[in-house]
């Protein structure tokens, strides 16, 4: 996920929403019958994001059980407005959204009786015990690795900096290594390595890679033509789409569309769209890809952890639910995907951007702010 000369750090997870607009059936709940809720347009929305600031463009699609009811682009593919519009069906990284399909895989995994969550990282990898890459591999279970409380330190930073190299899965683990742990195991910390090794897992189980799973599993059955993870360093973006940028260590603001996609993997590494993502999200909360058992452990805030606060930026009219794994972000971009719990009601955002991290920071509160001013002015 590192640019040349670029200061980078991990792929964030994001729980933030964007403004939509439109004028819809809010999704039924079981306290309540679908009523019609009135906002903005996408369009203005879009505008609107832009306008607050170093947003290079902004693209949002809306969807309602499936079908397309508003959408919107802001701002431009290049800075300085150049290079055009950007299609609102445009890909773009969707960051640790990515997670969520990682877990969901290695879930299926245990459903199908090939993995359980009591697992040990020794058993199912038992490489990583022998080269010492993981420390307390011996008790760190795969529920751990799921909810990010095995205590394995983050592989982001210098040690992956290289932005030709193919990096393995295996050469990401062996970077964290270097760093102290940072909690200890039952502990929540951040941590992309715990997917770094998820991915290892399902691909020492299946015998496929991770992208041929995610095709095999997710992305064929439920028509998400246009998503993929790459697996190459050299391998980006593909067709129009917006770039981001994030300064030098002069301050100077670079080109930071070629990230390394073999830094990124199972952590935050899929190229989706609008629509691909709302059909992922819609199948999910509609329990098409795991039993309800399962999805808790994505669902559900890790252990200590507080809850997230119910029915999301409109306090429940209309009820949205990120959910853990509603956002991703890193240098140049972030994006973010909201969706009810019935799975009815999706809205998916990506904005490209030319800020540093520190400036980048309050971008998911901007998007929250924009939603909440159209979307639910009286929230």
């Amino acid at each position: 996920m590192i640019s040349r000369r670029v200061t980078v750090t991990r792929v964030a997870s994001v729980a933030s929403a964007a403004a939509l607009a439109l004028s819809v059936a809010a999704p039924a709940t079981a306290s309540t019958s679908p009523s019609p809720v009135k906002a903005g347009d996408v369009q203005k929305a879009m505008e609107a994001l832009v306008k607050t600031g170093d947003v290079v463009g902004a693209i949002g699609e809306v969807y309602l059980d499936g079908k397309r009811v508003g959408k919107g682009s802001a701002g431009s593919r290049l800075l300085d407005g150049k290079g055009g519009a950007i299609p609102s069906t445009a890909r773009y990284r969707i960051g640790s959204q990515t997670k969520r399909m990682t877990a969901t895989v290695a879930l299926q995994l245990v459903k199908e009786g090939k993995l359980s969550l009591d697992d040990k990282l020794s058993k199912v990898l038992p490489e990583v015990a022998k080269k010492d890459l993981v420390e307390k591999a011996d008790e760190i279970t795969v529920r751990n690795l799921i909810q990010m409380t095995s205590g394995i330190p983050d592989v982001i930073g210098p040690d992956v900096a290289d932005p030709t190299r193919n990096y393995r899965p295996i050469d990401l683990v062996a970077a964290s290594r270097k760093k102290p742990r940072p909690v200890e195991i039952g502990t929540f910390n951040y941590s992309n390595t715990n997917y770094i090794l998820l991915e290892m897992i399902i691909e020492k189980l299946t015998g496929r890679s991770l992208a041929d799973e995610f095709n095999r599993r997710l992305f064929v059955p439920l028509g998400m033509r246009d998503t993929y993870l790459p697996m190459k360093a050299s391998e980006g973006i593909k067709g129009p789409h917006g770039h981001g940028y994030a300064p030098d260590e002069t301050g100077k603001l670079q080109d930071v569309d070629k990230i390394n996609a073999t830094t990124l993997l199972g952590a935050g590494g899929v190229i989706s769209t609008a629509r691909d993502l709302s059909a992922f999200n819609r199948a999910f909360r509609q329990g098409r890809l795991l039993p309800e058992s399962l999805t808790k452990l994505i669902n559900d805030p890790p252990p200590g952890q507080p809850p997230l606060p119910p029915g999301g930026p409109c306090a429940g009219n209309p009820e949205f639910f990120p959910g853990p794994g509603g956002g991703g972000s890193a240098p140049g971009f972030t994006a973010a995907t909201y969706t009810s719990s019935d799975g009815r009601l999706q809205f998916a955002v990506s904005m490209t951007l030319a800020m540093g991290d520190a400036e980048r920071s309050a971008v998911p509160q901007r998007i929250t702010a924009a939603l909440k001013s159209v979307f639910c002015p009286t929230a």
